[in-house]
């Protein structure tokens, strides 16, 4: 299964770190946190990495080349970071069949492969691995309604009055069905193209689209201080690792 690996923006809410690189070569337990997402879609059985690149790309271009562990990479020009929805545009040409999608400035020790196995098994057009939030948190996200068989009915992007506390975390896959939906999407009141709004499209067509629950955990690399969060995890996790080795 194709790879697809959002990571174009700026991330100027990550400033200083990001004064110099983009926000998927920041640094996270020693490795940039494309090193990390690419080493869980290699370990997910990826065939190609395709990387959405924008903001200072030369410097992942560079570094990583065109492979990783040995599976191809192909990078794709957002020149405008119009959202995510435009941002999965640029690389529908490189699709041939259904695929994984991960932002690349998210750290996950989770069970992303619950979430290929399901979107395998051709029950579902797509799957999302959902997080519970605390309520007042759930505003930040795309916040995900269920049905009772555990189908996402509705996503709202950051509602004021959110109807779950399930939110959408940084993995998804797809069919190439997504494409269309985001070619219709329009632009939300951030003059965005959302991924959620594409998703509803999905929905409304009849799709179905199955939420897989978090079993671990998951940063999104906002802030340096979820930089920092996440390094202390990891490192934890590692040394954890050496004692019981």
């Amino acid at each position: 299964m194709q790879a697809v690996v959002l990571a174009a923006g700026e991330g100027t809410r990550l400033r200083p770190l990001t004064e110099d690189k983009p926000k998927g070569m920041v640094e996270v337990a020693g490795q940039p946190i494309l090193t990390h997402c690419f080493d869980q879609l290699v370990d997910l059985g990826a065939s190609e990495l395709i990387v959405v690149v924008g903001y200072l790309k030369e410097t992942i271009i560079s570094h990583y080349g065109d492979e990783y562990e040995g599976i191809p990479i192909t990078y794709a020009h957002q020149r405008e970071q119009k959202g995510l929805a435009h941002a999965l545009l640029t690389v529908e040409e490189h699709i041939d069949d259904d695929f994984m999608l991960i932002l690349g400035d998210n750290i996950f020790q989770a069970n992303l492969e619950d979430v290929v196995q399901r979107q395998q098994e051709d029950r579902a057009d797509a799957a999302f691995l959902v997080e519970e939030v605390p309520w007042e948190e759930a505003g930040r996200y795309g916040v995900c309604d269920t049905n009772k068989y555990g189908e996402i009915v509705d996503v709202i992007e950051k509602p004021e009055d959110p109807p779950s506390n399930l939110v959408m975390t940084g993995f998804y896959t797809f069919t190439p069905a997504i494409f269309h939906a985001c070619h219709l999407v329009q632009p939300s009141n951030r003059n965005e193209y959302e991924i959620s709004d594409a998703v509803g499209l999905l929905i409304a067509s009849g799709r179905t689209i199955d939420a897989i629950a978090l079993d671990g955990w998951r940063m999104d690399i906002g802030y340096p201080e979820d930089r920092d969060e996440a390094e202390r995890r990891l490192t934890g996790e590692l040394e954890d690792a050496e004692a019981n080795a």
